[in-house]
């Protein structure tokens, strides 16, 4: 269920309210009781971050660490345009 933001006009509280998408908004500030309460538009609070939070989620053993590191990954070791390993 989603965080909706309310901001009151009469008065200028703002409040959060966990609701269900197919809830009606509200319309009465708790505050100073006016039937003037709007739904805010505001950003999502869902960030997805770090290095491939889906990658090790469901893995076992050896294949966990595939993002990085000698064990079954990419060695942190990279060829130069030579060959040698810088």
């Amino acid at each position: 269920m989603p965080i909706y933001e309310y901001e009151c006009k009469a008065c200028g509280n703002r409040l959060e309210k966990l609701q269900k998408i197919s809830a009606e908004p509200l319309r009465d500030c708790p505050a100073c009781q006016a039937t003037e309460l709007q739904r805010l538009v505001s950003a999502a609070g869902f960030r997805l971050a770090g290095g491939g939070w889906y990658e090790t989620d469901f893995k076992t053993g050896s294949k966990k660490n595939l993002a990085g590191g000698s064990e079954g990954g990419q060695s942190d070791k990279t060829p130069s345009k030579d060959g040698a390993v810088a």
